[in-house]
């Protein structure tokens, strides 16, 4: 029935089910926020349901929101797959003894050495850091976000270069703890 109240002209804005679409602007703000709680913790998946809208974020999956059956729709957001670390010098295997201890990207993003380009970097290979000191800074959806050392001891070796790309896992630094 045209001109009915509700009848074709919602049907024709209404998502199919099988219709990807934006989401609401209000669902970033939700996502990021997961995204940010996901990445202070150990977890590998947080689910969040509100209403009839659920929230799934992954660590190397993707971040989807689906709609409930009210809404009769799906949205998702894939994320790209993770892309193995180039092989090179870096990746040559340690040594039988090594005691050195890896510290890893807790996230995807880029990484800084330093909290503005032209600054002296936070650390090098000899600095000596503490629990709880800023190693660098890794950006992932224009946030900063400032990487602390979980122990004592020497850096060794920083395994990647300034302003370049970083995968979740993958080696930063290698620091030689304190005995």
């Amino acid at each position: 029935m045209p001109g009915k109240p509700g009848s074709k002209s919602q049907d024709a804005k209404r998502p199919s089910k099988s219709t990807p679409v934006a989401p609401p602007a209000g669902d970033l703000d939700v996502l990021r926020a997961l995204v940010d709680l996901l990445d202070s913790s150990s977890a590998t998946t947080i689910k969040l349901a509100r209403g009839d809208v659920a929230y799934e974020v992954s660590r190397g999956g993707a971040v989807a929101t689906t709609l409930g059956p009210a809404s009769g729709g799906a949205v998702a957001m894939p994320t790209p797959a993770p892309v193995a670390a180039p092989s090179g010098p870096a990746a040559a295997p340690p040594a039988a003894a090594s005691n050195l201890i890896e510290i890893k990207s807790p996230m995807v993003g880029t990484f800084y050495r330093a909290p503005e380009p032209g600054a002296d970097p936070y650390v090098k290979p000899g600095s000596r850091v503490g629990v709880g000191q800023t190693l660098c800074i890794i950006e992932a959806m224009k946030i900063m976000n400032e990487i602390e050392s979980e122990l004592s001891g020497v850096v060794r070796d920083v395994m990647v270069e300034d302003a370049q790309p970083v995968e979740f896992g993958q080696v930063l630094f290698r620091v030689e703890p304190h005995v």
